[in-house]
């Protein structure tokens, strides 16, 4: 489902569920050695599915590494970002020559603990879901859409953005959210960054891709 959001310049893969056939490769293995069952499953189908969108664009398989941040790390050329949840992982990639970042995130549609909504959730954005639509949680929603905003940030910026440094505006009718930052971003990271967002079959999904 992620593949709606985002243009076609974008190559996105996703499954339901771990893949039972999805391997690592050796430089991927030691970089979750230790870690239990679960995790394993859910990195090696991340990973494959990273795989599958870059041979969409004609990369040669390769390992995707990670960065201080645990973010992943493209093939020279390539931008992407990968997210996974309960039941779904997914991966989304493009060419670094038309795509400055790609940002994307899947939540279950639940609602977030009020403890957790607590520290997302500035004013602007408490004031608003109080008088907006009930059929979506929308406080999960803006922490989908500011996990997809950090994730289209921190390979700019390399630099923490925390929940409460960006504000998001949701437009129910258009499917659509814009992040403005309430901070200053470093030379050539952008102040606003806006996405698409789906919710269907128990997720919602939110989606960043930033054209150069």
């Amino acid at each position: 489902m992620i593949e709606r959001l985002l243009p076609t310049s974008v190559s996105a893969f996703a499954v339901r569920g771990d893949d039972p056939e999805a391997c690592l490769t050796p430089e991927e293995e030691a970089l979750i050695a230790g870690a239990v069952a679960s995790r394993r499953a859910e990195f090696a189908t991340a990973r494959s599915c990273a795989r599958h969108a870059l041979s969409h664009l004609g990369a040669p398989p390769a390992p995707i590494l990670r960065g201080p941040k645990h973010e992943p790390l493209w093939p020279e050329g390539f931008v992407g970002s990968i997210t996974h949840c309960t039941g779904y992982r997914a991966a989304a990639v493009a060419r670094a020559t038309g795509m400055l970042t790609i940002g994307i995130d899947a939540e279950p549609h639940a609602p977030c603990p009020p403890s957790v909504a607590g520290r997302i959730l500035v004013a602007a954005e408490c004031d608003w879901i109080a008088t907006a639509p009930h059929a979506i949680h929308w406080d999960r929603l803006i922490f989908c859409a500011k996990e997809s905003v950090y994730k289209a940030w921190y390979p700019l910026a390399k630099r923490w953005l925390g929940f409460d440094d960006a504000v998001v505006t949701v437009d129910p009718a258009a499917g659509t959210f814009l992040a403005r930052l309430l901070i200053e971003p470093p030379d050539g990271v952008p102040m606003r960054f806006g996405g698409r967002y789906l919710v269907e079959d128990g997720l919602i999904m939110t989606a960043i891709a930033v054209p150069l």
